[in-house]
């Protein structure tokens, strides 16, 4: 049960499914039938009027839905895009596809961008900042908000892993000029695979529809494509089956973040308050989705012995979500990780481990135990789902005591 979404499935989704191979209507389009809404497009408005966006995109990824606002901002060659260095790889993939310069910049003890650091890093060339909300908790969306409307930037949400999640009563994906989602199986509702973009710009919903669907206008509404931005695209489209998974996943995020809440609050509530064990940071703590529970050690001696003594790894090494993780960086200044447009580059910040020495200290000391989301490769191979019971519960808060007593002396 790699996510809490998985825990939800069941007879909606399958009769979801079941109804389109019955028709084996398996693309949105239905050319013959103008008047029928696909699954994909149903989708797409349940998305709009769930988290009050005027416009939706399904699209076949998470990474796929940034690529895809990358180009409707226009994003490209000699613009720079900031981004933490604690985020999942595609966040910086996109935007290096979209042949930007990635510009790193420190979390902060929220395990989100430091808006600080985030000012200090804006150069001529910054054309967007990417807010990523880590771990199923918001950005510090009033100050990215006010830096980026300061400075004349677009402000791109990276809400992959913090579907539902809200931010001083509005939904996350909705703060940003555009908000791009994931629907893969580690994340709060899934559909196997696929994403979601929200925008309320309908020029931006424009150049969006274009880029992930070859060029067309919204909806291929003009078939002689000759109105609005004309732009080369690519097929990032959802498929039928995907969506028609997904809309029953939509229908249930409110069960789901309800019963992820729940759950963590119990657990929250069985583990007492130690000298030397914080609990991360919140912008907005009823907000989170509260998919993980992160505690930071005054050390990062300390989180190490934890993380092993309850099987699990500190976020510091928690694979491609950690920039020190990710060997492809190192490949940007010759353009040997770069497919299509790699060449010599001379202006790429410095990646290397040790230039986010506030990021790099504050994920050695930090320890995510899993409530929602079990990925060892996150850093969450320890804790509970929401369907373990009050005794498993409790047995994992006492686990988690026990060892943090006997590392905190």
């Amino acid at each position: 049960m790699p996510g809490p979404g998985y825990a939800f499935l069941g007879a909606e989704e399958q009769a979801n499914v079941e109804q389109v191979l019955q028709s084996w209507d398996l693309t949105r389009y239905a050319y013959d039938v103008p008047d029928k809404t696909s699954f994909v497009r149903g989708l797409e408005l349940a998305a709009q009027e769930i988290f009050g966006a005027p416009y939706c995109i399904a699209v076949n990824s998470g990474t796929s839905a940034l690529l895809t606002g990358l180009a409707a901002l226009g994003v490209g060659p000699g613009d720079e895009v900031i981004v933490p260095g604690y985020t999942f790889i595609a966040s910086i993939g996109s935007i290096v596809h979209s042949g930007a310069t990635p510009v790193l910049a420190e979390v902060d003890a929220s395990l989100t961008l430091d808006p600080r650091d985030v000012e200090e890093r804006i150069t001529p060339r910054t054309r967007a900042i990417m807010a990523v909300h880590m771990l199923g908790a918001p950005c510090d969306m009033d100050a990215l908000r006010a830096i980026a409307d300061r400075h004349e930037l677009a402000l791109l949400e990276d809400t992959a892993q913090a579907c539902g999640a809200g931010y001083r009563g509005d939904r996350l994906g909705t703060i940003g000029r555009l908000g791009a989602f994931s629907l893969n199986p580690f994340k709060v509702i899934t559909s196997g695979e696929g994403g979601l973009l929200l925008t309320g710009d309908s020029h931006l919903y424009q150049r969006a529809y274009a880029f992930q669907d070859q060029g067309w206008s919204v909806l291929r509404a003009d078939r002689d494509n000759t109105g609005g931005d004309i732009l080369f695209g690519l097929n990032l489209r959802m498929s039928e089956l995907t969506a028609a998974v997904g809309s029953a996943q939509l229908a249930k995020l409110d069960t789901v973040l309800d019963s992820v809440r729940a759950t963590k609050q119990r657990l929250v509530g069985l583990i007492p308050e130690l000298p030397g064990l914080q609990r991360r940071i919140l912008h907005d703590p009823a907000g989170e989705c509260g998919t993980l529970l992160v505690y930071q050690l005054p050390t990062a001696t300390a989180a190490a012995e934890l993380a092993a003594t309850l099987g699990t790894r500190t976020l510091v090494e928690s694979g491609r979500h950690y920039y020190g993780n990710m060997p492809q960086l190192a490949g940007l200044s010759d353009g040997s990780s770069i497919p299509f447009h790699g060449r010599a580059r001379t202006d790429v910040p410095d990646y290397r481990v040790g230039s986010l020495p506030l990021t790099d200290d504050i994920l050695a000391r930090s320890v995510a135990v899993s409530v929602g989301v079990s990925d060892s490769y996150l850093g969450a191979g320890f804790g509970v789902t929401v369907r373990s019971t009050a005794t498993e519960i409790e047995s994992a808060a006492e686990q988690f005591t026990r060892a943090a007593e006997k590392v905190l002396g």
